[in-house]
């Protein structure tokens, strides 16, 4: 009798692992998110980081959250080469996947697409900081920074609150009239110095080319006038530059540098992360430092389990946390409408109609991130973090900064 019962219990457990096989696994419905590149134009040198962070937040989304809501994401790279015509020639195919949402690489998607996109329904998130030029209601690429003025006037705040209470610092900034981006960063720098006497004192604003040789003189120039903190939000290039002619006159004012030209991306330029002792980077995004925070062991986690293969960078985080929002988007109408459900208007409505606390970016962001029909980036209470290189190494100084108000410039 017992060997019968064995026997049927044995029996039992097949037909029950059959059975199982035979039933279907969860229905899943898969949606494409394209993502545009640059593999082969101005910044191939780093778009593998962008692209690494991209594609391992995705696989990490889909096998532990997707995949329990049915809902599956397809990242696909379309090399743009940073160029808008080559953005606008490649949309007409990218549409005909029926795109849920879009990754941004920067300015040329947004001046390619952005008066397409309302009609195709295809909402865009971008990496970068927005400019004062895209300031305006009803736009469809949206991004979780506000503008790089709001995250430089946010670092000029903090500065004359915890360095020079009681008095406006000094500072000067090099740029360019040669970017539009740029230029826009001078103009609304100028118009919060005028308005704000009493928090900074704009010693000059410095035009220099875009690829400037040397700004020894330019340099010597603001530092004899008494400047105390250097601004060079712009790109590598100008950073090098101001950094070579710092140490020519054998003088260590604190340069502050955003997150695209970060001292993570100079080290090896200047020569080590010593050389830029005292320097700050200051953005909307996390401080890439070796510290145990949440965000690298998020990036850890991502290493470990879902196939993360660039480095911890400013420009990986930059493609963790587009895909992140995207993801978080994808959630709330999924849950919303159906998993089954979702379009491109969904998600923008939903984008629009969400606070997105920061616990969802695992630190990634100055904090919770929120959109309106008023502006493409969070207005509500943006904050920036802000890092300093201390000892030779990276370090975040203050997290979750408030931004000052402005009005548009």
């Amino acid at each position: 009798m017992q060997t019968l019962k064995s026997w049927a219990a044995r029996t039992a457990t097949v037909a029950g692992l059959c059975l199982s096989a035979a039933l279907p696994a969860t229905a899943q419905t898969v949606y494409q998110v394209p993502a545009m590149s640059d593999f082969s134009g101005p910044f191939s040198s780093i778009m593998p980081m962008m692209a690494g962070g991209r594609e391992a937040v995705a696989t990490w989304w889909n096998a532990e959250v997707g995949a329990k809501m049915g809902v599956k994401i397809e990242v696909k790279s379309y090399d743009t080469r940073y160029d808008a015509a080559q953005t606008a020639s490649l949309w007409p195919g990218v549409l005909a996947t029926k795109p849920l949402v879009g990754l941004s690489a920067g300015g040329p998607d947004t001046a390619a697409l952005q008066q397409r996109l309302p009609t195709d329904k295809v909402v865009m998130i971008s990496g970068s900081a927005a400019n004062g030029s895209g300031w305006r209601p009803n736009q469809w690429v949206l991004t979780p920074r506000p503008t790089f003025v709001h995250e430089i006037t946010g670092f000029i705040e903090w500065y004359q609150k915890t360095k020079t209470p009681g008095r406006p610092v000094k500072v000067a900034m090099f740029t360019t009239e040669a970017s539009p981006s740029f230029a826009d960063m001078a103009k609304g720098v100028s118009a919060y110095a005028k308005a704000s006497p009493n928090v900074v004192n704009l010693v000059e604003m410095v035009f220099v080319d875009v690829q400037p040789t040397d700004v020894t003189l330019q340099l010597r120039r603001v530092l004899n006038a008494g400047a105390e903190v250097i601004l060079v939000p712009t790109n590598i290039q100008q950073a090098v530059a101001v950094k070579r002619a710092m140490q020519a006159l054998g003088k260590n004012v604190p340069i502050v540098h955003g997150l695209q030209n970060s001292p993570g991306m100079l080290q090896k330029l200047v020569g080590s992360m010593a050389a830029m002792e005292g320097d700050y980077e200051v953005h909307g995004g996390v401080i890439t430092s070796e510290e145990d925070t949440e965000a690298k062991r998020f990036y850890d986690l991502l290493v470990a389990r879902h196939g993360m293969k660039v480095p911890w960078h400013a420009i990986t985080s930059l493609g963790m946390t587009q895909t992140l929002l995207a993801v978080r988007a994808i959630e709330v109408a999924a849950k919303k409408h159906g998993p089954d459900k979702l379009s491109g208007e969904l998600i923008y409505t939903t984008l629009l109609e969400t606070t997105f606390p920061a616990k969802d970016f695992f630190g990634l962001t100055g904090g919770d991130l929120d959109f309106s029909v008023e502006a493409p980036f969070p207005t509500k209470d943006p904050r920036i973090n802000i890092g300093q290189v201390v000892g030779g190494k990276l370090t975040t100084v203050a997290k979750g900064v408030p931004v000052p108000r402005l009005g548009k410039w």
